[in-house]
């Protein structure tokens, strides 16, 4: 199921966050390459392949070949990534407080170690900005961003419930064009690409149909992350749906994405939490924006500011519109 990618930006209060900067340490659930749509391999040649445009970007210079190599390495990074997590899940370790007072541990800092060992083999030009490390480039610029969340949810890793998340993103100047959604316990993998229909493990998914609020499941992390206004917002938003849950960090939208949830609303996440799933709902038929109806957009560099988005994300684009309608954000 395709789906439109708007152009509008999102424009924001910045905060400056500070960029922890560490040294870097280094398989495989390998997906087929994805078909690039009316070619025949055998019957072209590779320079011709480099002016094959993505389907539904309209005006990028990004390849379907290019796009298809992202994925490979992306996925060898999530591979990476969830050899550490399995390692620690369920185990002794320290937990440590950030400045935000939210945790961390060893398994969030040696899964995005990994991954930048990755990044850095393949693409040394990329930039990249990681929760737990910050901005990483030679240069104070690139075309290519990856931002990554070794585990989004890591309340749920460090008590022990599977429902947490590997976030792995790929901007291009600040748009989402891969996203990948991992649960490496129960080896769940989503894959999002600007151009073409999500998959989970390799399969193609879609949202499912739900265009009123009245039927709608609604999910959230937690009702106690909301505040002043938002916290009034996200009332009014939960008493018009059939059923509000919570608790299930990045995997509510995972569940969105496979059909199984029809809405889920947050407040304050950080660009790391949510840039990888606009790629995995858009393209399996959903929607994903700010509660003003903006598209999601972020420029990555060393002086990035790190500041709270409130995120709405539905299955149904009707169902969505309404969604907003009810928070009434200004």
């Amino acid at each position: 199921m395709m789906s439109a990618h708007s152009r509008l930006l999102l424009s924001s209060n910045p905060q400056l966050s500070p960029c922890l900067r560490r040294p870097v340490t280094k398989d495989l659930h390998s997906f087929p390459f994805l078909r690039i749509r009316g070619l025949q391999m055998g019957r072209i040649g590779l320079d011709s392949l480099r002016d094959v445009k993505v389907s539904s970007g309209a005006g990028s210079p990004v390849t379907d070949i290019e796009l298809d190599h992202f994925s490979t390495v992306a996925n060898k990074m999530a591979d990476a990534a969830g050899e550490v997590i399995r390692k620690y899940f369920r185990q002794s370790f320290a937990i440590l407080d950030k400045n935000d007072l939210s945790p961390v541990t060893i398994a969030d800092r040696e899964a995005e170690e990994s991954m930048c060992s990755i990044i850095m083999e393949n693409f040394p030009t990329h930039g990249i900005f990681g929760e737990e490390n910050g901005w990483r480039c030679k240069e104070n610029y690139a075309d290519y961003v990856w931002v990554l969340d070794p585990i989004d949810g890591t309340k749920s890793f460090i008590t022990g419930k599977p429902l947490f998340g590997i976030l792995i993103a790929l901007l291009y100047k600040g748009k989402p064009i891969l996203g990948i959604i991992d649960q490496p316990i129960l080896r769940e993998r989503w894959i999002g690409i600007e151009g073409k229909t999500t998959t989970l493990n390799g399969r193609e998914v879609s949202t499912r149909t739900c265009s009123k609020l009245s039927q709608a499941y609604l999910y959230t992390t937690s009702p106690h992350l909301f505040t002043g206004e938002a916290e009034l917002a996200f009332s009014r938003l939960r008493n018009k749906v059939k059923v509000p849950l919570y608790g299930c960090d990045c995997y509510a939208y995972a569940l969105l994405a496979s059909g199984f949830v029809d809405l889920v609303v947050e407040s304050g996440l950080k660009p790391y939490d949510f840039l990888s799933l606009v790629p995995v709902i858009e393209g399996a038929g959903g929607s994903v924006t700010d509660w003003k109806g903006n598209k999601l957009h972020w420029m990555p560099s060393p002086d990035s500011c790190v500041m709270g988005f409130n995120v709405a994300a539905a299955g149904d684009l009707e169902l969505h519109k309404q969604a907003l309608e009810v928070l009434q954000w200004q």
